[in-house]
């Protein structure tokens, strides 16, 4: 069937999945297709964070693209500089400066007479049939609701505005907050610092994982043979974890969540040789409530004479260091905030409104949400890659993202084939599927008593409520009798 390869795309951020969309676009033999991107280069969370001890949680060989295979990575679990390489080599190697427009943030996306606007703080304009919003969700850094942070008389800094020209070696080095940043950076900067204090608000539980090297043997037979890095990619081992780590999710009685609970607690019981220390790091909640911390040393780190575990709470920060509510004054040189995101926002703060009007602010008033993560009612041919609801936790969010974008292409044939010129998912649709997630979230483990920042500010989980074989269905094959269709002479 005849396409239609003269619409106009408009791909929001040049992250992980800006490029995926992007190149899929281009390959298809779209030809007006804009990449937008709001800082100098792509790379999405990976060039926002810098810190030392940056690393994926995900075995590297299945974060990259299933159409470009890597042989150089380093080691099984991949470091963030060697993924922000990966990212600019794959943006070269499919030629997306061409089409790339760097520090353009958008301001404005509107629908007007069957058109999007769009419009950036920079001053550019540009017009598109189809939107894809791919802006992520860890890229707006959450600062401390802390008193005097402008007292500090040394160096303060959020783990992703980290300057790597910050001295660290000899420092005596505060570590604030304890999610996977906090944990990478402790475990990083353990034997570095004179001093390091990390300051928890609650304790983690820690996943052991081993992260071995590749040597150049294993990444010459990689380059001579990509089927070695397939059987990585789709390791049975691997996608069981995965498995049966959104099972225990959905499931909290469940064995798979009884294994997940009885490997954490071990690894803490056995890591940790001080009854004292092991109970300042003892969670009072059930594991994975939290996203879940996978680390191969941490426990060691900290059990090191020149680092502490803090957990008194932070009262506020003098010029000398952070004082604690026990009246403690911890004296540091150098304070890292690793306090996370404004995980909500998505493509906000800019300014989205669709048909007839409606704003973006006022559908999320509430909490952001997506059909399927994907599209909104009266928000036609405006998709989403890794939108709202969409499935988190420790699993590969490019295989996550590949699944959506087939999705995507499914809904775009409509549009591109002529069977209609507008499609979003129907208000129906949207009101039966927000009912079902939110029923389904609330019995979740993320719902079973801890704060992070899977939860909305109705305390419900903003997450894919459901297994990931059940994502992967209805990835597969969207339901067309949820989409609204409009022909090219109604929507004129």
């Amino acid at each position: 069937m005849q396409r239609n390869l003269d619409l106009r795309y408009v791909v929001i951020g040049a992250g992980m999945s800006g490029i995926l969309a992007a190149i899929s676009l281009r390959e298809k033999g779209c030809r007006n297709v804009i990449l937008l991107e709001k800082a100098k280069t792509v790379g999405g969370t990976w060039r926002e964070n810098r810190y030392p001890g940056l690393n994926c949680d995900v075995p590297a060989h299945a974060y990259t693209y299933s159409f470009a295979p890597n042989a150089e990575w380093s080691s099984y679990l991949a470091p963030g500089p060697e993924i922000q390489d990966y990212f600019e080599k794959v943006t070269a190697d499919y030629r997306l400066h061409e089409i790339a427009h760097f520090g353009q943030e958008v301001d404005s996306c509107a629908y007007e007479s069957g058109v999007w606007r769009i419009t950036t703080k920079a001053g550019m304009n540009c017009e598109a049939d189809v939107v894809i919003t791919a802006t992520g969700v860890l890229h707006h850094p959450r600062m401390p609701d802390i008193a005097g942070l402008d007292d500090f008389a040394g160096t303060i800094a959020h783990s992703a505005r980290w300057d790597e020209a910050t001295p660290v070696d000899g420092q005596r080095i505060g570590v604030v907050g304890n999610g996977s940043t906090g944990v990478q950076l402790v475990s990083a900067l353990g034997s570095r610092a004179d001093k390091l204090s990390h300051f928890q608000r609650s304790p983690q539980w820690i996943m052991p994982v081993i992260n071995e090297p590749y040597d150049e043997a294993q990444r010459d037979a990689f380059r001579r043979d990509p089927a070695l890095i397939d059987a990585i990619r789709y390791d049975e081992e691997y996608l069981a974890n995965v498995l049966r780590f959104t099972e225990g999710i959905i499931r909290p009685d469940s064995d798979e969540m009884q294994f997940i609970e009885t490997m954490v607690l071990g690894y803490l019981e056995q890591g940790v040789v001080d009854p004292v220390l092991r109970e300042k790091l003892r969670p009072d909640y059930r594991a994975a409530c939290k996203r879940l911390i996978f680390s191969p040393d941490y426990y060691q780190v900290v059990q090191q004479h020149d680092v502490d575990v803090v957990i008194e709470g932070i009262d506020r920060i003098e010029a000398e260091g952070i004082r604690t509510r026990d009246g403690v004054l911890h004296e540091l040189d150098l304070i890292i905030l690793a306090t996370g995101f404004h995980s909500d926002r998505f493509i906000r703060p800019a300014v989205v409104t669709g048909r007839g009007g409606v704003a973006l602010d006022d559908v999320w008033r509430k909490h952001a949400t997506a059909y399927n993560a994907i599209s909104l009612p009266d928000f036609p041919n405006f998709f989403f890659l890794n939108g709202p609801t969409g499935p988190v936790g420790n699993f590969s969010l490019i295989d996550v993202a590949e699944r959506q974008w087939g999705y995507i292409e499914q809904l775009l044939d409509k549009v591109t084939t002529g069977e209609c010129a507008e499609i979003s998912v129907s208000g129906d649709a949207m009101a039966r599927y927000e009912e079902a997630r939110i029923a389904a979230a609330k019995g979740t483990i993320f719902a079973s008593g801890c704060s992070s920042w899977y939860l909305g500010k109705d305390g419900v989980p903003m997450t894919w409520p459901w297994s990931y074989g059940r994502f992967a269905e209805v990835m597969a094959a969207p339901d067309f009798g949820d989409f609204d269709m409009v022909t090219a002479e109604v929507a004129a």
